[in-house]
């Protein structure tokens, strides 16, 4: 499954919304997401993926920052 899909799939699960309504530029505080959600967020990802998901320095605020995050790791 992609990146993507699956961020889409736990955040629409955890907001009780349509996947659909989900996009590469959603900003996570127009979700309401915040920053305990996304350690969260990140944890079920961590495990997901079997990586470890390094944020440092990074500010995360839109889903596409996180995808990208997490395929750099993935690499």
């Amino acid at each position: 499954m992609m990146v993507f899909e699956k961020i889409t799939a736990m955040l629409a699960e955890k907001l009780e919304c349509d996947a659909a309504e989900i996009r590469m530029e959603t900003e996570f505080s127009t979700l309401g997401i915040d920053s305990l959600d996304m350690m969260e967020l990140l944890m079920n990802l961590e495990e997901e993926f079997g990586t470890e998901i390094e944020m440092g320095e990074n500010k995360v605020n839109t889903v596409s920052e996180l995808v990208t995050l997490i395929e750099a790791n993935l690499a």
